[in-house]
């Protein structure tokens, strides 16, 4: 089994990011560097070719450096030179030795190549025309650039000689060594160590950062400091922190939801089991016609609690529902407010004919963007308050249309009532879940107004709570942003 240490990762991204950092710094040097060679090679080809042209002048210098002697004690004992030649070297041509000493040498040859005066290992050149040319010859690890012309002399037709040791071309790549390869490897080992202690400072925050978050409990879901991060880090400390609060907030609601759920279920379902109990001990006491009329309270009572546990179970549904898409993103859809509206109200035309209530709707074209069944579920439980809390007799309007506000066109929809309403210090306080007005006798769970609350705020908007338009009653509105209309497609 391979053991996982905390170490192995930080290092990795140490020096996965060091060798980055020196690839990039490494390839403008070796650029810079290949650069410096070639310019270093061009000029050292300049300055040959200067030298040549030196050269060139100073043959023809050479050549009249040659006389005939007066007697033949005069010749140089290592020669073996014809009676009468003798060598007085013009002043450019002795300078230029000098200056060169032990890198330049001369010769004098006769026309067949045999060496007259001057170094002994030039080797014999017979130029065929008067024109001059150039040889390299290495002598003792020295490459000299000679050239060699047939000259006309006071000593007859010759052949002279001149060769120059310090050619720049030969010596450019230890120039090159010392000047820039060994300078620019010098500064790639600096630059490497520095880079990797720089690395290894600067990435000494994000490695804490990564042991913070090793070292936090699963249900540990705080902020984390962002002020202690380097500024590169911190979009990554902010998002992190806003997916901390998005855990947070849905880990809440679903702790809230099993809370509530729990709560919630417990009086219905107490009431339930004691309305069954009372049933079967009354029946083992009465006789049978009293016992026909107790099943009927019986039963009659058994479907409303039926029905009220039912209700709350699918508002807790709707409400949890409500909460996951706060907290998440999830793709949204094209609804049709008028359609929706013309559903719903076909959902509680029996509900509302049961209490003689006048149910309507002033629907206009109207579209938006969102969840379509959650804005379904929010549309429900409003007309179901209205419906439930309306007296007999009373009239519900459902309505949807258009409207151009500051930020441009809005799509809403609204419920209005003729009922008891909503006092102003208590309509914030009807939006939190599972409360209810004092006084309320209706039976309900207070979860209607706190459902269409969460879906409203999940759609990015609020409910609006108003007074009616007669100066009492309700009326429950929400605006979303308005979507033009899909085009309809053409039928034959």
């Amino acid at each position: 089994m391979r053991r996982r240490t905390d170490a192995a990762p930080a290092e990795g991204m140490i020096w996965g990011l060091q060798r980055r950092l020196l690839v990039m710094l490494f390839l403008p040097l070796g650029l810079v560097g290949l650069v410096s060679v070639f310019f270093h090679y061009q000029s050292a080809g300049t300055v040959a070719l200067q030298q040549d042209q030196q050269l060139l002048r100073l043959v023809p210098l050479l050549a009249d450096s040659v006389v005939v002697r007066q007697s033949h004690e005069e010749a140089p004992a290592d020669l073996e030179a014809p009676p009468g030649l003798v060598l007085l070297l013009a002043p450019p041509v002795q300078e230029f030795l000098k200056e060169r000493e032990g890198f330049a040498g001369y010769g004098v040859m006769d026309g067949s190549g045999r060496l007259l005066l001057g170094a002994t290992w030039l080797p014999p050149v017979l130029p065929s025309t008067a024109d001059p040319e150039f040889i390299s010859v290495v002598e003792a690890g020295v490459t000299y650039r000679v050239v060699a012309q047939r000259s006309s002399t006071s000593a007859g037709e010759l052949i002279v000689m001149l060769a120059d040791g310090s050619d720049a071309r030969q010596h450019w790549f230890d120039t090159v060594l010392l000047r820039v390869l060994l300078p620019n490897l010098l500064l790639m080992v600096l630059a490497a160590a520095a880079v990797a202690w720089a690395v290894a400072r600067a990435l000494r925050p994000l490695i804490d950062l990564k042991q913070a978050v090793e070292r936090r409990s699963p249900r540990d879901l705080s902020p984390l400091d962002a002020e202690s991060v380097p500024a590169e880090v911190l979009p990554l400390v902010s998002s992190l922190n806003r997916l901390f609060a998005l855990v947070n907030d849905q880990t809440e609601a679903q702790r809230r939801f099993v809370a509530d759920a729990a709560h919630q279920l417990r009086t219905p379902l107490a009431g339930l089991q004691a309305q069954v109990e009372a049933w079967a001990q009354a029946a083992r006491a009465l006789g049978s016609g009293d016992l026909l009329t107790l099943r009927v309270d019986q039963v009659q009572r058994l479907r409303d609690a039926t029905r009220r546990t039912s209700q709350l179970a699918n508002q807790l549904l709707a409400l949890s529902r409500a909460d996951a898409v706060s907290a998440g993103a999830q793709p949204t859809e094209q609804v049709d407010l008028q359609e929706l509206c013309g559903n719903i109200l076909a959902l509680y035309l029996d509900a509302a004919g049961s209490k003689q209530m006048d149910l309507g709707l002033e629907a206009q074209a109207a579209q938006t963007r969102g969840h379509a069944w959650l804005l379904r579920e929010l549309l429900i439980n409003v007309v179901d308050n209205a419906v439930k809390y309306t007296s007999v007799g009373g009239r519900i309007t459902l309505r949807c249309g258009t409207e151009h506000a500051d930020t441009g066109p809005r799509a809403w929809m609204e419920v209005e009532d003729d009922g008891p309403g909503i006092a102003c210090e208590e309509q914030e306080r009807v939006l939190q879940r599972f409360y209810r007005l004092p006084g309320t006798h209706t039976e309900g769970n207070g979860l209607g107004l706190a459902i269409a609350h969460e879906i409203a705020r999940a759609h990015r908007t609020h409910l609006q709570l108003d007074v009616g338009a007669l100066g009492h009653g309700l009326r429950v509105r929400v605006a979303f942003d308005s979507v033009t209309p899909k085009p309809q497609a053409l039928t034959r």
